[in-house]
């Protein structure tokens, strides 16, 4: 069985560090995992105004977080919480009455050119996602800081510190393990 995760890609950047983990990700793990990236860069803004007819972009954003089987939120961090962008579209998953995240598997990886890998953002991440509207079953004790995430890549992108490697296909596992003990559970 292949597990269909919806990637959440924080950054907005042609050049992100944290979709290059993702890439790695999909890549290497096609058996188990078969990882789409989603993007936020174009979302409208969120708004009470609009949150019951929301713009195409945003009702196909949902809809393709919906279609998963589980989540990834690869979260870069910008003056020590989460990008904006990011939070504007957990903002658009938190409304609208379709509770997009609620009871869905989830696992978080961050990555910055800092030493602290993301730590501060991830935080404040799962803090976001605690909230009852969202309530992902995010899985616990994996957190992924990869810190000077600029040295472990080659110049093309790829992923090749060894140790990181190592610690990611851990994770992974841990989250193939998770899920499918989360979703045994709620099948009862």
């Amino acid at each position: 069985m292949t597990i269909r995760v919806k990637a959440i890609i924080g950054s907005t950047s042609s050049t992100s560090f944290n979709l290059k983990l993702v890439e790695h990700l999909r890549k290497k793990f096609t058996d188990e995992l078969e990882i789409t990236p989603v993007f936020i860069n174009d979302l409208e803004t969120f708004s009470v105004d609009i949150e019951n007819t929301p713009p195409a972009n945003v009702a196909k954003f949902k809809a393709d977080v919906k279609d998963s089987d589980a989540v990834l939120f690869a979260v870069p961090e910008y003056n020590f919480s989460i990008p904006g962008a990011m939070k504007n579209a957990i903002d658009w998953l938190s409304r609208g009455g379709d509770q997009t995240l609620t009871g869905k598997p989830a696992f978080i990886i961050g990555s910055s050119m800092g030493v602290l890998g993301s730590v501060r953002a991830q935080i404040h991440l799962r803090e976001i996602l605690s909230n009852p509207a969202l309530a992902p079953i995010v899985l616990p004790g994996n957190e992924v800081y990869i810190g000077a995430v600029h040295t472990k890549m080659n110049e093309l992108g790829e992923l090749t510190d060894q140790a990181t490697i190592e610690f990611l296909d851990l994770v992974v596992q841990n989250f193939i393990e998770f899920y499918k003990k989360t979703t045994a559970l709620t099948a009862l």
